[in-house]
């Protein structure tokens, strides 16, 4: 099944590199690929099509000039290679999200192994779960194409939230008296 894609070309001059910076991240947070300099794509959708509407806009406002076309892979080949470079940018996401499950998980196990069991402690680990599940939600947002690392982030974070749990109940019962 061919998917059909948005692409957007777009051409800025160098000065102000302000203006260049911004439009490349507004391009890399809506999980765009660039599969060309100044080319990228993204699946076909309401939303995406508004995105790089107001790309298109923002790059012609700061005096260069933009198109956004609608494509479709001419074959199996050319699709295969197109998913690839989203899976591709999304698992090198899952990637330095697993590196910062790893810390949390070897933060957990510094404060057990010191037998710091507090409160404090407990409510700031929580906190680092959180920024962990909201920046996993972040990534799955832009997992148009269903990245291979997507289930190990899931499971990663899974196995997190019950270390946090044990380490809970330890705080629980050394401030409770068991």
């Amino acid at each position: 099944m061919k998917t059909n894609w948005l692409l957007l070309s777009y051409k800025m001059p160098p000065e102000p590199a302000k203006a260049r910076v911004a439009v490349w991240r507004k391009i890399k947070a809506c999980g765009a690929v660039y599969i060309q300099n100044s080319v990228c794509l993204l699946p076909n959708t309401p939303e995406h099509q508004r995105t790089l509407r107001v790309l298109q806009n923002d790059v012609v406002t700061n005096a260069g000039e933009a198109f956004v076309l609608e494509a479709v892979g001419l074959d199996e080949h050319q699709e295969s290679l197109l998913i690839q470079r989203f899976n591709q940018d999304r698992d090198e996401e899952y990637e330095e999200f697993l590196d910062k499950c790893n810390d949390f998980e070897k933060e957990i196990e510094k404060e057990t192994a010191n037998a710091h069991f507090t409160y404090a402690e407990l409510q700031e680990n929580e906190e680092d779960l959180k920024k962990l599940k909201n920046w996993l939600e972040k990534i799955r947002k832009l997992d148009f194409c269903h990245a291979p690392k997507a289930e190990d982030a899931a499971q990663h974070l899974a196995a997190c939230e019950q270390l946090l749990d044990e380490y809970a109940n330890i705080v629980f019962q050394r401030e409770h008296g068991g």
